[in-house]
């Protein structure tokens, strides 16, 4: 009797190409508030991607900015 095992491996995970952020206006004369709720990752393909949420932004808008370095760390 012969056991097959699963010869396939998990694919290495991704990096996200976007952050996806809602932004609060500051009250005047202040920055706004920005909360990140979410990532955007890319098709092998090329012709889109994936917006994974974690939040809905209360306005509707959301931001996508690309990742800086100390947001991976």
């Amino acid at each position: 009797m012969t056991i097959k095992r699963n010869t396939h491996t998990k694919p290495e995970p991704k990096s996200p190409i976007y952050h996806a952020y809602t932004v609060r206006d500051g009250k005047e004369g202040q920055k706004g508030f920005w909360t990140r709720i979410g990532a955007f990752f890319a098709h092998d393909d090329g012709e889109g991607g994936t917006l994974l949420l974690d939040a809905l932004p209360l306005d509707g808008r959301i931001v996508l900015r690309s990742p800086k370095v100390e947001d991976d760390e």
